[in-house]
């Protein structure tokens, strides 16, 4: 039994459908199992709630030896520390208590590299406490998702332009959570793997913000330019959008540590480089989120 955390989220969806053509028994925990397809559904166990909740996970985890462990994002959380450890403190004592023998999870680059890098730094510390409870765990590690862009998918259409904080020659890898998904998969129906690791998911080529610029500029047809930001607009920026003070602070952490280079800190190999390009995802996934250009 695989139980599969978040399974309606972007990479969340897509492990759970590669591992339904698997045919091993999947059991989700869901808060609104309604936003699962009907045909999923039936073909799942649910257990409905949080998994920050011990009851809930207490129930999910029982006869399972396997799981899919995200912390989805809480950025109205009093902390970091809020939003991933004591979130994923219940899920490691019901590991315990169970006997569960794998936890695949996702998580971020930049072990060593950093003392604070906010929620990087946040998710380092996930994996430490869940590896803690002496369970085979394999962390996924990444860096920024191309998906993101997503959230900004309104202005790259109307206006032409996105915005960030990092340096506009700054190169670093990209992934899709396509990608992470399918590696996650993998990990999870591979029963073969033991002891504590680090899996990089890092896409196949390193690209600074002005080269994304140029690149979507070629696949939407029309000129996008890449526009940085000062970091305490950026905080600010999170602020308007409510969240609190200590994740906006998290995000502009992890921004710092991003431009000081911590997503190349782990090295490139073939194990770890995922198959899609930007212009493949910009193609695919943009482009139609975009729609016509005027």
């Amino acid at each position: 039994m695989i139980v599969v955390t978040a399974p309606t989220g972007q990479i969340g969806s897509r492990v759970l459908a590669t591992l339904l053509e698997s045919g091993e028994p999947i059991r989700v925990i869901a808060r609104d199992p309604a936003r699962l397809p009907e045909h999923v559904r039936a073909r799942v166990e649910v257990v409905q709630g949080s998994h920050g909740d011990a009851d809930v996970v207490d129930e999910a985890f029982a006869g399972t030896d396997t799981v899919f462990w995200l912390v989805a994002a809480d950025p109205r959380a009093e902390s970091l520390e809020a939003a991933y450890l004591d979130f994923t403190r219940p899920a490691c004592e019901a590991v315990k208590k169970h006997g569960v023998a794998r936890v695949v999870g996702i998580s971020a680059l930049g072990r060593g590299f950093a003392e604070n890098a906010g929620y990087l730094s946040a998710s380092l510390a996930m994996d430490d406490l869940i590896a803690g409870t002496g369970v085979r765990y394999r962390a996924l590690t990444m860096p920024t998702f191309m998906d993101n862009l997503l959230w900004q998918a309104e202005a790259i259409g109307k206006h032409g332009v996105f915005f960030g904080p990092l340096s506009g020659d700054r190169k670093a890898p990209t992934c899709a959570t396509r990608d992470i998904a399918a590696v996650a998969a993998g990990v999870l129906l591979d029963r073969s793997w033991h002891g504590v690791a680090e899996v990089p998911v890092l896409g196949p080529e390193d690209l600074s913000q002005n080269e994304i610029a140029e690149i979507m500029s070629d696949v939407l047809g029309r000129p996008v330019r890449y526009q940085q930001v000062s970091m305490d607009a950026f905080r600010a920026t999170q602020r308007e959008h409510g969240w609190s003070e200590a994740t906006a602070q998290g995000m502009v952490d992890m921004m710092a540590a991003k431009e000081a280079g911590i997503d190349t800190a782990a090295p490139r190999t073939p194990e770890a480089t995922t198959p899609t390009t930007f212009r493949q995802w910009c193609e695919e996934v943009l482009k139609p989120a975009v729609g016509p250009v005027n």
